[in-house]
């Protein structure tokens, strides 16, 4: 897919970044109280920790960051409003102070599996000129896959660092890093392996 390049003057400032690379933080917002979630719970935790790290170096780069996760109960618009009955959770608390959104981040909520699914983060990256992402969150047969998926055949460079993304099973996690280096041609090397400044000028060349 070829992307031009936008006036972000057109959408009143709401994409006022400019960036070849972003990072994603895929459904880490969360209360973990059903059985399935609070499964998930300590390695989501160890997930977060890395995450922060690595968007801190990110946010030194520049590197916009995107948070897009699953809308819990009545659909709300406001993803600030769903956030704030997750923070009511105590688990769903101590993943907060770690990925708490900025007011320089963005943050939409998705339907279903994908990120790009009845969403608008197509048209978001669009207007950033995002040519790289860094895909991490839960989980990494479900909701990451699916979006990594999408992000491919859109022609995004994939970068999926390994210890930034949860999976339900060690098998699982084996099976989706196979699939995103030998199918999506991602790179999975981990979080702190990653060449923030080098990443972002490799992918901000035309």
């Amino acid at each position: 897919m070829k992307r031009v390049a936008a006036d972000n003057s057109a959408i009143n400032d709401s994409a006022p970044d400019f960036s070849p690379v972003v990072l994603l933080v895929v459904d880490m917002l969360s209360d973990f109280e059903s059985d399935e979630m609070a499964g998930l719970y300590s390695s989501a935790m160890r997930a977060a920790k890395k995450i922060a790290r690595l968007r801190e170096r990110l946010a030194k780069a520049g590197i916009p960051v995107l948070f897009i996760n699953d809308n819990q109960g009545r659909w709300r618009s406001d993803g600030l409003a769903a956030v704030e009955q997750l923070s009511k959770s105590e688990r769903g608390r101590s993943i907060l102070k770690l990925l708490t959104p900025g007011v320089d981040d963005y943050l939409l909520l998705k339907p279903k599996h994908s990120v790009f699914y009845s969403t608008p983060l197509e048209t978001l990256l669009t207007y950033i000129r995002a040519r790289a992402l860094i895909l991490t969150g839960l989980t990494s047969m479900q909701c990451v896959l699916f979006s990594a998926i999408d992000a491919y055949v859109r022609d995004f460079k994939l970068f999926i660092p390994r210890d930034c993304v949860v999976s339900e099973t060690r098998r699982d996690a084996q099976v989706t890093d196979y699939l995103f280096r030998k199918r999506l041609r991602a790179d999975t090397r981990a979080s702190e392996y990653l060449r923030v400044p080098l990443l972002r000028r490799i992918h901000g060349t035309s």
